[in-house]
């Protein structure tokens, strides 16, 4: 846990609580007036609020904070399993774990800590967890929030087993938005596409932009590093940017299936996507003494600016 920059008090950037359930909560501030507040209950980022006090993640009202049941919103890991592709349960274990404060972490390059509030997350697993999936690692993450309110996070795997291992991952990012049918996404054109509604079924990408009038569970392929998210009504634009992620996750569940999901309120699909960025399609294999890292940089701006800013091809953060 850390904060770098002359101007900001540590001490007012970095607020450690407990939620109704004993579980610490760390929160992160910008000196502009931005937050985010982290769980150690699955090392989730669980608010993500800009200067102007705004939730820009969603989280249902029906969700449940205690674990080992995962939480409905905010931003998952998901690891070392995506969806119900492998013997592990949904979504793999990470998301319903508590994660310890790495007080000691490997460094990172200058620019992941210079002029931001930022914490640093450990998982080890447990010997539970090692029956269900015999490899030995630690999972680092770091999030961190920028002077300008974007919201960073940093997954490092090592693999400390005497054997390589494969997993898949992604951040299930669940964005608030003021209705599903007046939002797009930009980015994803003409890219191949598992379709999980028709048995992962391949299909290439036809139209301009995605926009949503029904359920959509997709995984895109070899996506470009920026993609932008924009919700007419609100005039903003979320943009994505990762490293290490080759697959963007797409997921609205719409009317059905929110009624099936007890943990969702039914109308609340109208205020809500996932776009997450993953790596599913080719699961990941690292050696012994090995580190993978994947990144993930959220941020927001005025959908007027965005067409000028954003460039779908652009590679890199």
């Amino acid at each position: 846990m850390g904060h770098s920059g002359a101007v900001w008090d540590q001490r007012a950037a970095i607020e450690i609580s407990k939620d109704w359930n004993g579980i610490d909560q760390i929160l992160l501030r910008s000196p502009r007036g931005g937050s985010a507040r982290v769980s150690l209950h699955g090392g989730q980022v669980i608010s993500w609020r800009n200067d102007k006090g705004e939730e820009l993640l969603f989280t249902s009202t029906k969700a449940i904070f205690k674990p080992p049941k995962a939480i409905r919103g905010g931003i998952p890991i998901c690891f070392p399993q995506f969806g119900n592709c492998g013997p592990l349960e949904q979504h793999g274990f990470a998301r319903n774990k508590i994660w310890v404060i790495d007080e000691n972490p490997p460094p990172l390059p200058p620019n992941d800590s210079n002029g931001k509030a930022f914490v640093d997350l450990l998982l080890k697993p447990s010997e539970e967890d090692l029956k269900c999936w015999p490899h030995s690692f630690e999972f680092r993450l770091r999030v961190s929030l920028a002077a300008n309110g974007d919201l960073s996070m940093i997954s490092r795997v090592r693999n400390i087993n005497g054997k390589p291992f494969t997993y898949s991952f992604a951040y299930h990012t669940y964005l608030s938005v003021s209705d599903i049918s007046e939002v797009r996404i930009e980015g994803l054109e003409t890219l191949d596409y598992l379709d999980n509604l028709c048995r992962r079924e391949r299909v290439t990408e036809q139209g301009d932009a995605i926009t949503f009038e029904s359920e959509v569970d997709r995984v895109y392929l070899s996506t470009p590093n920026v993609i932008a998210v924009l919700d007419h009504e609100k005039k903003r634009t979320f943009v994505i940017k990762k490293e290490g992620l080759p697959d963007v996750v797409v997921w609205n569940p719409w009317e059905k299936k929110s009624k099936a999901m007890a943990d969702f309120g039914d109308e609340e699909y109208k205020y809500m996507l996932c776009v997450d960025g993953a790596a599913i399609e080719k699961p990941i294999t690292i050696k012994p003494g090995e580190e993978w890292t994947g990144r993930l940089e959220l941020s927001v701006v005025p959908s007027s600016y965005c067409s000028e800013y954003f460039d779908p091809h652009q590679r890199g953060l």
